[in-house]
């Protein structure tokens, strides 16, 4: 069981502070990897929360993985993302106020597999034919970014970390 999962136990459905990673795919032709999530149907990038002991790194290699089926030990910062906008309430009632640190995957290897429960698919869309139903936090990832979004093949920042995974 995770550290959400066992706070949870505590206090309920009460709003918390969730400090993750969110993971941006980017293939060949420049298309975003979004999974159709299964608890709330909308489409959303792979990520999620961090567990005790580990570094944002770690969190997006191991969320990658089990989300998607794909491998990256080498993540470049693009920016952290919080407050109010990144409210969300869970279908069954949970809520969290997400501290989102999104990463793109650098040299990603393996196959497409939903491995976790959590997709329903996983597929890759480009600029121009971007799934309707997106969800809350990384839709408004996506209009923070702006067009620099879809320009991923050059660096944002000079932040780039490898996982010791």
């Amino acid at each position: 069981m995770g550290y959400i999962s066992e706070i949870r136990k505590l206090i309920g459905t009460r709003p918390i502070i969730s400090v993750g990673a969110t993971i941006l795919v980017v293939n060949e032709k420049k298309e975003i990897l979004f999974q159709h999530r299964s608890d709330t149907l909308d489409w959303g990038l792979p990520g999620g929360s961090m567990e005790l002991g580990e570094t944002l790194e770690e969190v997006a290699f191991r969320e990658l993985k089990e989300e998607t089926g794909l491998i990256s030990n080498q993540f470049e910062l693009l920016g952290v993302f919080s407050g109010p906008r990144f409210y969300f309430r869970y279908p069954n009632g949970d809520e969290t106020y997400s501290v989102i640190n999104l990463y793109r995957a650098i040299n990603v290897s393996g196959k497409l597999e939903m491995n976790d429960g959590e997709s329903i698919d996983l597929k890759y869309f480009s600029k121009d034919n971007l799934p309707e139903n997106i969800e809350k936090r990384a839709k408004e990832i996506l209009e923070s970014l702006g067009d620099r979004f879809w320009e991923l093949d050059s660096s944002f920042v000079d932040m780039t970390f490898r996982c010791k995974c």
